[in-house]
């Protein structure tokens, strides 16, 4: 079920008011943790990928043993569905007791629940004891503001992202490291290449990434789109995808759904590229024996677009005590390293390793670095506005 920012955005235009019971004080954490003792959190987290739901599986077992909560993870297909089900909520006049504990959220779903006032407020997520482990002097940037909107402290950070490309050395020596080299690529491998169907998180992104490769000045993309927006992305993306999908996996008149997909085409030969958000993602593959034993990692050398997601708290949730303790542990070392262990599932960390004592920081091994820069997300408005205009440009 597709639910894009606009119709969200219409919808809260007619939701009655609701004042959100009063939160705890992550300042008394021994307070916290006595009120979540015997609280069930139920974590809205997209639930596409295996290893993902392993790890929450994972985090489920270590709050119940150390803090006698019981976690329960909602699977999401998209994590619109959860801002849908708090505006209901909402809309019903519901202030407590609400079904989402916790939401795994970032970009246009954060910036529409922050707008219309569906988040626990407080700046908790700057108080986690945990917090201080961040490493804001190498991602605080992208902390502070997801998608270009400020935080404001209503979203911890777990985890990052980087747009990088699958690829098989033994069969691709020399990928395509900038948009001109993929063009070629594609022209040179036909049917070889191709890209998830927006509104897929990857597919937009890599729209994002092609769009940030094209404009004249990015600073345009990282303000709110204007009234000239649809006829920039018209004028500027559409042509290039016009020239690509032609060349592309089924000639371009049919997308792979997500990652998932993406790189079992991959796996099985189909593609040669296959695009992912995780940089540990081939590491990962081969070690399960699901992807060539050569296969790497690579970014365009100019940078590619990078992010942060984020857990938050609806406003209205009925255990934020034991939302706010799994916000917590999940920034702890053993939950960070766990997660960032291609074995695992390879998400790279936020916090910072230097910091650590030595005990924790032997914890982690093998993240795999990106040999390319990491671009800013555009501003969260750009993304309905990439969405739509692919829409009518390539689904007519």
């Amino acid at each position: 079920m597709r639910q894009t920012l606009a119709a969200l955005l219409a919808a809260f235009l007619t939701a009655a008011p609701a004042t959100a019971q009063e939160a705890p004080d992550p300042a008394d954490w021994a307070a916290v943790l006595a009120d979540a003792k015997g609280e069930t959190v139920d974590w809205y987290a997209w639930g596409g990928e295996t290893h993902i739901n392993d790890y929450i599986a994972w985090v489920g077992e270590e709050v119940a043993a150390r803090y006698g909560i019981t976690l329960n993870h909602v699977k999401l297909a998209d994590t619109a569905e959860a801002v849908t089900r708090v505006l209901a909520e909402k809309t019903a006049g519901l202030t407590e007791g609400g079904a989402v504990d916790l939401v795994w959220i970032n970009g246009e779903n954060f910036a529409a629940m922050q707008m219309n006032g569906l988040l626990m407020g407080g700046r908790w997520a700057e108080a986690l004891p945990n917090r201080a482990l961040v490493d804001m002097d190498r991602y605080g940037a992208a902390i502070e503001r997801d998608f270009g909107v400020d935080v404001a402290g209503e979203e911890s950070p777990w985890g990052r992202a980087q747009l990088v490309m699958i690829y098989d050395e033994a069969r691709t020596p020399q990928p395509p490291r900038s948009l001109a080299e993929l063009e070629g690529f594609v022209a040179d491998h036909p049917g070889r290449f191709t890209y998830p169907q927006p509104p897929n998180f990857t597919g937009t992104t890599f729209l994002k990434q092609l769009l940030l490769d094209l404009v004249p000045d990015r600073a345009v993309l990282y303000a709110p789109a204007g009234e000239d927006a649809d006829a920039l992305v018209r004028d500027t993306l559409v042509p290039v995808l016009t020239r690509l999908h032609p060349n592309l996996w089924r000639s371009g008149a049919a997308f792979p759904s997500g990652v998932a997909e993406t790189r079992a085409l991959y796996a099985d030969g189909e593609i040669l590229l296959a695009l992912t958000g995780n940089p540990s993602d081939a590491v990962a593959g081969v070690a399960d024996g699901l992807l060539p034993p050569a296969s790497r990692v690579a970014a365009f050398t100019g940078g590619t677009i990078g992010n942060v997601h984020f857990v938050a708290i609806p406003a209205n949730a009925g255990d934020k005590a034991g939302a706010l303790v799994v916000a917590d542990f999940l920034l702890s070392p053993e939950a960070q390293a766990r997660k960032a262990d291609p074995a695992v599932w390879g998400d790279p960390a936020v916090i910072g390793l230097e910091a650590l004592d030595p005990a924790d920081r032997a914890l982690f091994s093998g993240e795999v670095a990106v040999d390319a820069p990491t671009l800013a997300e555009p501003h969260v408005s750009w993304t309905e506005v990439i969405e739509r205009v692919w829409d009518e440009a390539f689904l007519r």
